[in-house]
C-alpha cells in the first residue's frame, strides 16, 4: 500500500502591481521550516497572475486607465519570486554545504485570470508570440504547469482551477456536498474567493470537497465593502491516499503572528495603513 502523502494547497494569490506580498514569503518559509526533505506535493490553485490590464469585465472602464500587460507580468513575477524565495535560499545553503537540494513536487493550475492571456490572443491573432503564459515564472522556477481546466490527479483527489458543468461550460455552483454529488470524486478547486469543505461517503470510502479561492492580503474593490470578510489562507492536506486526507486550515493571521509576531490586522494597519 502507497504511503500516505502531504498536499500544501495554495489557494488564487491574485498577484498585481501595488499589492501587497508578505504572506507569500510566509507561505515560502512555513512550507520550508515545516516540510523540508519531506516527499510533499505543492500544488497552487491558480489565478496568481492576476493581469487587471486584461479584464475584459473593465474594458472602456475608468478603472482601465494605467494599466499595462509589461506591469502585470513584472508584478507577477516578482511576487511569484517571493514565494519561492524560502526554497531557493534553503537549496542554495544545501549546495554550499555539499547536502541534497530538496525538490517537492510544484504544480500550478492556470486559472482564469491567466487565461486572460490566452483569449486577449485570440481575439487578435496579431498578438500572437507577443502576449504568452511563458512569460510568466512558473515553469522557469521548477513548477509544473497545468492548462486552464485541465484535471491534475494526486493521490485520489482531482485538482482543477474549477470544475464545470459539461453541458453549459459554467462552473459548478451550490454548496460543496452538492458538488461532491456531481462530481462524484474528491476534488479541490480555488476560483471562487471562500472557504468551503465537504465530506461523504461512498461504498465505505471518503470523498473530500474543497473549495479555496483566496490567499491575499488586499481587498477587491469588485467585491464592494461589504464582500472582503472571507477566510484567506493555505490548507495542508495530511494523510491524503486514495482520494481521502484530513485536512488543516492555516489562515494568513496565523502564519501573521508566526512570522510578524502580532495579529494580520494590527500589523496591516502598521504596514499599509492606505489599504485599511
Amino acid at each position: 500500500m502507497r504511503k500516505p502523502q502531504v498536499h500544501v494547497v495554495i489557494p488564487d494569490t491574485q498577484a498585481k502591481s501595488g499589492v501587497p506580498t508578505d504572506h507569500l514569503r510566509w507561505i515560502g518559509q512555513y512550507i520550508v521550516d515545516e516540510f523540508h526533505d519531506e516527499p510533499i506535493k505543492i500544488i497552487h490553485l491558480g489565478d496568481h497572475a492576476d493581469m487587471p490590464s486584461l479584464s475584459m469585465y473593465d474594458k472602456g472602464k475608468k478603472a482601465m486607465e494605467g494599466r499595462r500587460y509589461v506591469q502585470d507580468i513584472e508584478a507577477a513575477n516578482a511576487a511569484w519570486g517571493v514565494l519561492n524565495e524560502a526554497l531557493l535560499k534553503f537549496n542554495n545553503n544545501r549546495r554550499r554545504t555539499k547536502h541534497k537540494p530538496w525538490t517537492p513536487e510544484r504544480y500550478i493550475l492556470l486559472g482564469n485570470h491567466e487565461d486572460r492571456i490566452n483569449r486577449a490572443v485570440s481575439m487578435d491573432a496579431q498578438l500572437e508570440f507577443v502576449l504568452s503564459t511563458d512569460q510568466l515564472d512558473y515553469a522557469r522556477t521548477g513548477w509544473k504547469v497545468i492548462p486552464f481546466l485541465e484535471v491534475l490527479w494526486l493521490d485520489g483527489v482531482a485538482y482543477s482551477h474549477y470544475f464545470y458543468n459539461p453541458m453549459s461550460g459554467k462552473p459548478l455552483g451550490g454548496n460543496v456536498e452538492a458538488r461532491l454529488k456531481s462530481i462524484g470524486h474528491s476534488f479541490t478547486m480555488g476560483h471562487q474567493q471562500t472557504l468551503g469543505y465537504g465530506l461523504r461517503f461512498v461504498a465505505g470510502k471518503s470523498q473530500h470537497g474543497l473549495v479555496a479561492g483566496a490567499c491575499y492580503l488586499h481587498d477587491e474593490d469588485y467585491k464592494g465593502p461589504q464582500g472582503n470578510a472571507h477566510w484567506r489562507g493555505i490548507v495542508v492536506c495530511h494523510e491524503v491516499a486514495d482520494g481521502s486526507y484530513d485536512p488543516m486550515f492555516v489562515s494568513l493571521n496565523y502564519l501573521c503572528l508566526r512570522y510578524e509576531g502580532m495579529e494580520l490586522s494590527k500589523f496591516m494597519a502598521k504596514k499599509y495603513p492606505a489599504l485599511i
